[in-house]
């Protein structure tokens, strides 16, 4: 019976039935094996050990980033691991401010604390210090990853009801594919399993084990994703010391080489096979190892195919990231590489996570903006979170800013991009209360690359003016001892309690 739990008895039970007659202790044995042997994806057990998460929430708003948009709530699934842990997505609990979370079939609710978050890998982990919400549960345990066509049982609580939901499905695709919480691309298993609002974070069953962590659905008709079992496993042995450090990333920028001009270009033999490295980013730990033109063949003895995949099970690919991302900060991966003809093995230590080094973060949680005012001028750094500001952002913001965050690569002289997002009126910067999410190049003659540099060269500026340049050419001039000597009214005229957040506050 579909979203249920219990043994059923199949067709072929019925069809012996009917001949009992003929043979009643076959039939007997047939029936009583059937009674007694429910799907193997299925555990009576697991449904006390899943619970629900209700998460109260509060966002920045990063139109004016000094203040809080109202509070909102958001439920969500988990399910109890060993060592009293309750296991969930990192979406269901971001920027929480309150958690309460019950078991299935209960009504009590216990307040929970988020007690380790990956967002980028949409996972966390909650806490109850209660001894009464663990009573009679026992802790269902992670297994390995999913095979294609094996079923699997999610279970959660979907929105519009308490009572928890059971759906079956089948593994369609294992592959990689970008997380919509934090923008990663990293190994997913397809269902074909309804996850709906409320279901993420409850965990996907087989063989009595969690397989996958439901975590978000599919464009198609009953079609799911879920964070697959070795993901879960990595987070879990991170955070064994109490901090999440995150997935390691090489910091580059590749191609494919499926054409054969390209490849005979850049030397290599028919036997050859591998990606094209075009960029290696400032916080790469590739940096003066690896060089654009390097073509990477293989990754820890694995063959890198010409279309970026490696094969991680017999018959299935994936992209040959994944042989990166199974490491540890820290940790030391081997490639073989073609350097101008010659072929050559190199080591290098994983010191950043992936994605570390987006000209424009994705989506930040759990953390203040950055911002900083100077006469009334408001900064901030470009971010995803600044872009969903407009309805249809992916529609309706800038253009210019919309290129920059699809298109925009880290280089030395640009970290971030730093944006004036509005201008506070007031006397003192009369004639600019127009302008508004402007990218900033220059700042009283020094070229701006992060935040910091535009707080360094308006704090440490000696002249009489402040100069800021935007990337058309455009100025704005203030009088440095008007904008000293106003700053303050400035913030208490628009109720704003600094004139920086607390992340610039050091320099």
């Amino acid at each position: 019976m579909r979203g249920s739990n219990r043994s059923y008895v199949p067709w072929a039970c019925f069809t012996v039935w009917g001949n009992m007659k003929l043979f009643p202790k076959l039939a007997l044995v047939v029936i009583l094996s059937c009674l007694v042997s429910p799907p193997v994806w299925a555990k009576r057990g697991v449904k006390e050990a899943v619970v629900k998460i209700y998460t109260v929430y509060n966002r920045y708003d990063y139109d004016e980033p000094w203040k809080m948009l109202r509070q909102n709530r958001r439920s969500g699934s988990g399910c109890i691991i060993i060592g009293r842990r309750i296991l969930t997505n990192a979406h269901v609990v971001g920027d929480q401010a309150f958690i309460q979370t019950k078991r299935a079939g209960e009504a009590k609710k216990y307040t929970a604390k988020v007690e380790i978050v990956g967002h980028e890998c949409d996972l966390a982990i909650l806490r109850v210090n209660e001894d009464s919400f663990f009573s009679g549960v026992e802790p269902v345990a992670i297994g390995g990853l999913a095979e294609v066509r094996d079923k699997v049982a999610v279970y959660g609580f979907s929105e519009g009801g308490d009572e928890l939901c059971i759906t079956e499905g089948v593994v369609s695709r294992v592959e990689h594919r970008k997380y919509t919480h934090s923008g990663a691309y990293l190994l997913t298993c397809q269902i074909d399993a309804a996850i709906n609002p409320g279901s993420s974070g409850g965990p996907v069953i087989k063989d009595d084990k969690i397989v996958g962590v439901a975590f978000q659905a599919g464009s198609g008709e009953n079609i799911g994703y879920m964070v697959p079992a070795p993901i879960i496993n990595h987070f879990l042995e991170d955070i064994k010391d109490g901090t999440y450090d995150g997935i390691p990333g090489l910091g580059i920028s590749w191609q494919e080489m499926e054409n054969p001009d390209l490849r005979l270009k850049f030397g290599m033999i028919e036997r050859q096979t591998g990606v094209l490295v075009n960029k290696v980013y400032p916080d790469s730990p590739a940096r003066g190892i690896l060089k654009s033109g390097d073509i990477i063949l293989s990754i820890d003895g694995e063959n890198v195919e010409n279309d970026g995949t490696i094969e991680f099970r017999e018959g299935e690919r994936t992209f040959s990231g994944y042989l990166v991302q199974k490491k540890y900060i820290n940790d030391v991966v081997n490639l073989e590489i073609l350097r101008e003809n010659n072929c050559m093995n190199i080591e290098i230590r994983l010191t950043t996570p992936m994605n570390s080094g987006q000209l424009v973060p994705s989506e930040r949680y759990d953390v203040a903006p950055t911002y900083y005012i100077l006469g009334g001028l408001v900064f901030e750094p470009l971010t995803l979170n600044f872009l969903r500001t407009w309805k249809k952002w992916y529609l309706n913001a800038p253009s210019d800013l919309l290129n920059y965050y699809f298109r925009g690569e880290p280089t030395d002289e640009r970290r971030e991009i730093v944006v004036l997002v509005k201008v506070l009126a007031d006397e003192i910067n009369v004639g600019y209360h127009e302008w508004k999410n402007t990218v900033i190049s220059y700042v009283n003659g020094k070229k701006i690359s992060t935040m910091k540099d535009l707080v360094s060269a308006s704090e440490e500026h000696e002249g009489s003016y402040h100069i800021i340049v935007d990337e058309r050419g455009y100025k704005i001039v203030l009088d440095k001892k008007k904008v000293d000597e106003n700053s303050q009214s400035i913030l208490k005229k628009y109720r704003i309690s600094s004139d920086r957040s607390k992340d610039l506050e050091r320099l």
